[in-house]
This record gives C-alpha cells, structure tokens and sequence, in this order.
C-alpha cells in the first residue's frame, strides 16, 4: 500500500512521484517497484544547509521556508529542486519548484497552519524540517 504524501523515486530513471490518494497497488517504473524516500535524520553535518527551517519576518510579518540555516547553495550542479509546506492535518500541501538560480526560499501565504516542510536537493535527497 502506498503512503498518503509519501514520496517514490524509481531508481532506474529518476522520475519521482507523491502519492496524493493511497491505494493498494503498488508503484512500478521501468519494470522496478519504486522506493519510499525517507527524508534524511537531523543528525549529521549537512544539518544546517539542507534542513528547511521556518521564519518570521517581524517588519513585515511575512512567513518563509528557507532551506538551511545557513542558504543552501543554488548551481546547476547542487541545488533545492522543490520546497513543500504541509499543513497540521496532513490535508493541505503548497509546492514550489526551484531553478538553480532561485532562492531556496518558499513565501508561505497559507490559509492553513502549516507545520512542516520538505525539500529535494538533487544530491543529497530528502530533508524534513518542523516549525517550532
């Protein structure tokens, strides 16, 4: 069975997909049943570029997803393909996807309480991040 907002990555191509409705079957490409990607523990030192982490600007009281503490670089080599809010609930989802020569910035202009995020890098994989 499939995992509601889950994330699979076929690992012949590439191609990646989020399950928005689960269902029994089983997710299949290039021949291969596709993997569950598991955002990576906040446990080692890519920590401070890779973790999405929320803010607050209080000038404006504007609210952003900034991968990293510290900006993650953006190079056609090594950047943040996409950032995800997910609400509380599990119910509601915004994406932006990213160039390399985009902020790895997300604005959130939500109407649900959005409590965390998740990003892609194109080499490092999966992160997860929580508003405190």
């Amino acid at each position: 069975m499939s995992e509601h907002l889950g994330l699979y990555r076929c690992e012949t191509c590439g191609n990646s997909v989020q399950v928005l409705i689960s269902g029994e079957g089983e997710l299949v490409c290039c021949g291969h049943p596709m993997s569950l990607l598991q955002p990576h523990k906040n446990d080692d030192s890519a920590n401070e570029k890779h973790v999405p982490v929320f803010l607050e600007i209080p000038e404006t009281g504007e609210n952003k997803i900034q991968v990293g503490a510290i900006p993650h670089p953006m190079i056609e080599s090594h950047y943040i393909q996409f950032i995800e809010a997910i609400s509380k609930d599990n119910k509601y989802i915004c994406i932006k996807f990213l160039e390399p020569e985009d902020e790895p910035i997300k604005n959130l202009r939500c109407s649900r309480e959005i409590n965390r995020a998740i990003e892609y890098c194109n080499i490092h994989g999966l992160w997860e991040g929580y508003k405190n």
